[in-house]
C-alpha cells in the first residue's frame, strides 16, 4: 500500500497520573511468592517495566479518549466542522453497544456530519484505523479524520492478582496469566488529513503499509469478560514471542521492499511496546540497530492499541524524531498480525 497525500498532522498522548511499580505489584502478590518460592523482582528483571500507569478509580475509555482528542486539537485547532471522521480504535470500550466513537464524539461536542466507527484489531486497532482512513484520504472519500483510542488496563490486572492469589496455582498454572501483570493505561490521538490542508504544517508523511497475518496463531492471546469480576487474559508468552517474530520477519522483507528502505537507511523505529525480551528479540531478528529504536514500556508497561502511537507521540515530544527523518512503525498484534508503516518526518 503506498501513500503519497496523507499526514499525520498532529499526535497526541495521555499518561495516566498514577504510577504502579512492578515491586509493589509483587508485594500485593507476596503469599503466592512465597508459597511457590518465586525470586523478588522477577517481574521487572524479566520485562523491563519498571511501573506501569492508571488512572484513580474507574474510567470510561471513552472519557480518557476524549482526553486526548481534545489534547491533539489543541496541538493543531482545526474547525470541528471539517473532521469527517472519528475512529475509536482501542480495545477497551465502554459497552458492546453503542460503538465507544459515539461517547467520544459527545464528549468532543463534534458536528452531526462526522461520521464515527470502532475499529477493533487488538493491539494493532490504531495502526488498522490509519491505513484504513488513509485509503479513504487517497480516494477522495474525507479529507481529515481523528483516531483517538483509551485503554484501561486496570480491571484486568485487578482481576489477575485476585486470580493469582488463590491457593491452587502452581508454577505451571500461573503462566498464562503472567503476562497481564504488564498491562498499563493510557490514551492517544491523532489527526490525520490530506497533505493539501494546513500547508504550514507538515506533520509525518504516509509512505507505505505492509501487513502479515498468520492466523493459526489466533489462540496465543485471548482475552474477554468474566462478568462481575472483569476482564481476564490468557497468554501463551513464548509460543507468541516466537510465532510473533516470524509474521514480522515476512511482513519486514515485505515492507523494505514496498518502499525501498533498509535498516540502516531508516532512522528511527517505534515498535509496539511489550517488554525487553520482545524488543531485543526483534531488532535482532530484523536486523535493527537498538539505539534506533524509542520506547516506553518501562514507564507504561502493555497499554495495547495506545502502545506504539504513544510511543511515538513521545518521541516526536522529546525531539527523537527530526524533520526529514524516516520512520518505520512496526506494530504487531495477537491474531496474529504484523502491520509496518513507513513515514517521513
Amino acid at each position: 500500500m503506498k501513500f503519497s497525500k496523507v499526514k499525520i498532522a498532529a499526535l497526541a498522548g495521555v499518561w495516566p497520573p498514577l504510577g504502579l511499580s512492578s515491586d509493589a505489584i509483587e508485594e500485593r502478590l507476596a503469599a503466592l511468592y512465597d508459597r511457590l518460592k518465586l525470586p523478588r523482582g522477577r517481574l521487572e528483571l524479566m520485562t523491563g517495566i519498571r511501573e506501569r500507569r492508571f488512572w484513580p478509580g474507574s474510567v470510561k475509555p471513552s472519557q480518557i479518549a476524549a482526553e486526548a482528542g481534545a489534547a491533539v486539537l489543541k496541538k493543531h485547532p482545526v474547525d470541528l466542522a471539517d473532521i469527517d471522521l472519528l475512529i475509536h480504535c482501542g480495545v477497551c470500550r465502554d459497552r458492546l453497544e453503542p460503538a465507544t466513537a459515539a461517547y467520544v464524539h459527545q464528549w468532543l461536542k463534534l458536528p452531526g456530519r462526522t461520521q464515527i466507527l470502532d475499529i477493533s484489531n487488538a493491539c494493532l486497532g490504531f495502526l488498522s484505523a490509519l491505513v484504513l482512513v488513509a485509503g479513504m484520504i487517497e480516494g477522495g472519500q474525507i479529507r481529515r479524520a481523528l483516531l483517538v483510542s483509551g485503554e484501561d488496563g486496570k480491571p484486568l490486572l485487578e482481576h489477575t492478582i485476585r486470580q493469582l492469589l488463590m491457593p491452587y496455582h502452581d508454577r505451571q498454572s500461573i503462566k498464562p496469566l503472567f503476562a497481564n501483570l504488564t498491562i498499563g493505561a493510557g490514551a492517544v490521538a491523532a489527526i490525520i488529513e490530506h497533505t493539501d490542508l494546513s500547508p504550514n504544517v507538515r506533520g509525518l508523511q504516509l509512505v507505505t503499509a505492509t501487513n502479515e497475518t498468520d492466523s493459526s496463531h489466533n489462540s496465543l492471546c485471548q482475552g474477554g469478560t468474566t462478568g462481575a469480576d472483569g476482564l481476564e487474559m490468557l497468554t501463551d508468552s513464548e509460543a507468541l514471542l516466537e510465532a510473533g517474530l516470524n509474521v514480522a520477519e515476512r511482513c519486514w522483507i515485505r515492507f523494505q521492499e514496498e518502499c525501498a528502505w533498509t535498516a540502516q537507511s531508516l532512522d528511527r523505529v517505534i515498535c509496539h511496546q511489550v517488554g525487553r525480551a520482545h524488543q531485543k528479540r526483534l531488532l535482532e531478528r530484523l536486523g535493527i540497530a537498538p539505539d534506533k529504536d524509542y520506547i516506553t514500556y518501562d514507564q507504561l508497561g502493555n497499554t495495547g492499541s495506545v502502545a506504539l502511537p504513544i510511543t511515538l507521540a513521545a518521541a516526536m515530544d522529546a525531539g527523537a524524531v527530526k524533520a526529514g527523518d524516516r520512520v518505520a512503525l512496526l506494530g504487531i498484534g495477537s491474531g496474529l498480525s504484523s502491520l509496518m508503516i513507513a513515514l517521513n518526518a
